[in-house]
């Protein structure tokens, strides 16, 4: 099946068929991401009871919370996930001792900088690592106004990037929750809606209608995991190519942005 005629076919389909026809499309060239969030557990639930090898990347920035790396632990043995740890080949101290709190600087560009060397360099790095051609997303529709106009299937650089729960309403996340019964992150209870690096995350205020806002200082909404391009692996939508699949929100670059940092002695480390 071409990879435009997958999308078309399963545009509407339930969640959990969408990752069954992934598996069979792309096979052991098929990867799901998580940053082990809020709402995490949804997506790899779902992939760890159809797809059990499936290859799980996180990245692990340096920065997150002590809750998260918990939370990532626990969730890895109760689903017995297939866990591929990645981090850039800068540690945050070399970071900060080269560049400074990049989080913290008024040029907007600095932003862009720290996430593009703690979370896309990494992952685009992880993505050629596992000759991943197909990537499983839990984006959701409701949570960005990027992922507002995201396709069911899109091309993402060289990528062929599904989204199985790209319509599920936040009432839908909370109904699988109770149903399987999930382990919680431990930030909800403290207020968090999302929840990434410790330093540019925070509970949501009372009467803050964006959960977004509790994000990055309230200075963007996506860290450029979902916006970037990524190299993958040559072949990635088969014979038609990936970019058949594509659609509103669609990401055509097939390359990262260059920023200036020194060169790594390291390869970094991954799991």
């Amino acid at each position: 099946m071409s990879t435009r005629r997958f999308a078309r076919r399963y545009a509407d389909s339930p969640a959990q068929a969408v990752i069954h026809a992934a598996v069979s499309r792309f096979g052991s060239r098929v990867v799901v991401t998580t940053s082990f969030g809020i709402q995490s557990a949804v997506l790899l639930h779902m992939v760890s009871r159809i797809a059990p090898a499936t290859p799980v990347v996180w990245i692990d920035t340096g920065y997150l919370p002590p809750e998260t790396y918990r939370y990532a632990d626990r969730l890895a043995r109760e689903f017995n996930l297939n866990l591929h740890v990645y981090q850039s080949t800068v540690s945050p101290a070399r970071m900060e001792a080269l560049h400074g709190r990049l989080w913290e600087e008024e040029d907007p560009q600095a932003l862009d900088r720290y996430h593009h060397l703690r979370k896309v360099e990494p992952l685009d790095r992880a993505l050629r690592d596992l000759r991943a051609t197909a990537w499983l997303a839990g984006v959701r529709r409701a949570q960005t106004e990027h992922r507002a106009g995201l396709p069911r299937v899109q091309r993402q650089g060289r990528m062929c990037k599904i989204h199985p729960i790209l319509d599920w309403s936040d009432d839908d996340v909370e109904r699988y929750f109770r149903k399987h019964d999930l382990p919680r992150h431990p930030l909800a209870e403290q207020g968090y809606l999302t929840v990434g690096d410790a330093q540019l995350s925070r509970p949501v205020a009372p009467g803050e209608t964006d959960p977004r806002a509790s994000r990055f200082g309230g200075r963007k909404q996506e860290c450029g995991i979902h916006t970037a391009g990524f190299g993958g692996v040559d072949g990635a939508g088969g014979a038609d190519g990936p970019g058949d699949a594509g659609g509103p929100g669609t990401a055509r670059r097939g390359r990262l942005p260059r920023f200036s940092f020194p060169a790594a002695s390291t390869r970094g480390s991954h799991g």
